[in-house]
């Protein structure tokens, strides 16, 4: 299911022009998820663009939303599905927060075969 939902919400991102799309394997690394998905968006409309089509097709599969935070604000949306957290940053506030190096000691999944 993880898989699935990890692909599912990746290909989402992609579809709306998500950039610097990264996955981190977070298992062993932290108790919060099994992996964050991160990525960004150039506007305030793209990055809500970004999360609401994770949201819509996270509703259409049938995954569980846990939370979902900082959509109004559009400067870093967070989407709890669970197993999966994924990231939706503006641009400036994802160089400002940089997951990728909090997070240095977790693994970066290979998407090429997720977005090929």
């Amino acid at each position: 299911m993880t898989s699935t939902i990890l692909h599912s919400t990746i290909q989402a991102m992609d579809d709306k022009r998500a950039e610097n799309i990264v996955a981190l394997d977070m298992r062993g690394v932290s108790l919060i998820a099994d992996y964050f998905v991160i990525c960004h968006g150039n506007s305030d409309k793209q990055v809500q663009a970004i999360a609401q089509e994770v949201k819509s097709v996270a509703q259409e599969e049938g995954f569980e939303i846990k939370r979902l935070e900082g959509f109004d604000q559009a400067r870093w949306v967070l989407i709890d599905l669970g197993d999966v957290v994924i990231h939706v940053f503006h641009k400036d506030e994802r160089l400002y927060y940089n997951l990728e190096k909090l997070w240095g000691d977790a693994p970066t999944v290979e998407l090429e075969g997720v977005l090929g």
